[in-house]
Formats: structure tokens, sequence, C-alpha cells
């Protein structure tokens, strides 16, 4: 049985993994991480999630328990991903990551760490939205340079990175397809007299508000029809058994990089 430890425990998505480590018979919760000095360590994390106690108390230091656990799952920030990557990767922990929002720098960073430990990071974990991949990639292949490209996402008025990572993967996978560089071609926001729509480019345009989970949407759009492809997440569950699936896969692996694409076998 793999040994999970979530960090971000008293998050929106640590209580998800909580849940749903809690209903997979696979895995099982040993460690709960907060951030140090947090009002909620030595809460009974399974108290914390509202699934009833679990026996796990939340601590705020990832050093106390490197012995506790097979893989950290880390939905938190860039900061404190990277401070959990050096550790597990010193202690050779493997690290589920579903932190968005790095900078070039600190991706490069993270992915260093893969030759000392087994890291799986994704954009996102939802089964769903990792089909939805492989579509963008057969549509953008199949449809070619005769559409022009839009990429729609929404979420929360609380996340605080934009476009979200999800966004940003679907716009690389079209642009991959296309062979274009996506740091050449994306256009992140419109304004005034733009002039003619260059079709070269992948548009993006960002909502937040209330409460959306994550709405994502690519057009495909020509003279005369559209495709478009969307995936809409009404809980949050969806990207935490994801994660928990991908945490019981990397169980086996000793290093490496992998995402969620080698974890579905969609690769």
């Amino acid at each position: 049985m793999t040994r999970i430890a979530v960090t971000g425990a008293a998050g929106r998505m640590g209580k998800a993994l909580i849940e749903a480590i809690d209903l997979n018979p696979s895995v099982h919760l040993t460690v709960a991480l907060e951030r140090p000095g947090s009002s909620l360590i030595g809460v009974d994390a399974g108290e914390l999630a509202g699934i009833g106690s679990n026996g796990v108390k939340v601590i705020g230091d990832i050093r106390q328990a490197l012995e506790q656990f097979d893989v950290l799952i880390d939905f938190t920030s860039p900061d404190a991903t990277l401070a959990n990557a050096d550790a597990c990767a010193f202690s050779g922990r493997k690290m589920v990551i579903g932190t968005t929002g790095f900078t070039l720098e600190q991706r490069t960073q993270l992915v260093s760490m893969a030759d000392r430990t087994a890291l799986c990071m994704a954009s996102n974990f939802s089964t769903g939205v990792n089909l939805c991949f492989k579509l963008l990639d057969m549509a953008a292949s199949v449809l070619g340079d005769e559409v022009d490209i839009e990429i729609y996402e929404a979420h929360h008025r609380h996340k605080v990175d934009a476009p979200s990572g999800t966004a940003l993967s679907m716009g690389q996978v079209v642009a991959s397809a296309l062979g274009r560089d996506l740091s050449e071609v994306a256009v992140y926001g419109r304004e005034g007299q733009t002039g003619a729509r260059d079709r070269q480019t992948i548009g993006f345009a960002t909502v937040r508000a209330g409460d959306i989970v994550g709405d994502h949407t690519v057009m495909f759009a020509a003279e005369g029809e559209r495709v478009e492809i969307t995936h809409k997440a009404s809980s949050r569950m969806s990207f935490a058994r994801g994660a928990v699936r991908a945490a019981g896969w990397l169980q086996k692996k000793e290093t490496g990089l992998f995402d969620m694409q080698d974890v579905l076998g969609l690769k």
C-alpha cells in the first residue's frame, strides 16, 4: 500500500486530496502538512477534511516526516513546492506536483530534481482534461492552418495565476501539433484597434469569478464552421482522484519526470 503525504492539507485541494485518499483502498494517508505556524497544526486531518477522525495530525515541517511516506502530493505555491521537492529529492521520496505558476527558472530547477527521484508533474490531473489534450492534438493536426484558435478558461476568484496552467498546456499541445512556438504566437489580451487577426496566433481569454472550479474551451474557428473542445469541472474531486491515482503509479518508479499522460498510458 502506498503511503501518501499531503501538503496544504487545510486548503481546498488539500481537503479534496484527503477525501480522495480515504476513498482509494490502495493508498493510505500517513502525513498531513501545513505551513509552519498555522493554527491548524495538531488538528486531525480527517476532521479537517470532513471525513471523520483518521488519526493523522497536521504538522508544519516536512523534515519531521520524511520516513513516514512514499509519495508527497503538492498543490501549493511555487516557492513551497520547490522547498518540498528539494527535501523529497534528498530523501528519495517521490512527488506528485499539481502546483502551477512556476517561472521558467523555477521549472528548470524543479525538473533537475528528477535525476534524484521520481516526479509526476501536470497542470491538470483530471482524466477528462488529459483526454482533451489527446483530442486537441488530433484536432490541431487535422484542421491545421485553416482555422483561428482561441482558448477560454474560467476559475474561481481566489486563483492567483493567469492564464491557468491547464490553458497554457492546451495551448502548448496545439502549438506543438502545428509546429509553432507558443511563446511567439500566444496573445494574452486584446484592446483597442488591434487590426485583423494573424492566423498564426493562439489567443487566450481569462475569467476569474465566484466559485468556478474550472472551465476550459479550445475553439478551432474556420469560415462557415467551428469545432470546440470543452472540459468543465464541477468538483475538485476530479483533480484529487487523478493525483491520488498518479501517486500510486509513481511509487513504482525510481527516478524520472512524468506527467498524467504517462499515468493514463496516453503517450
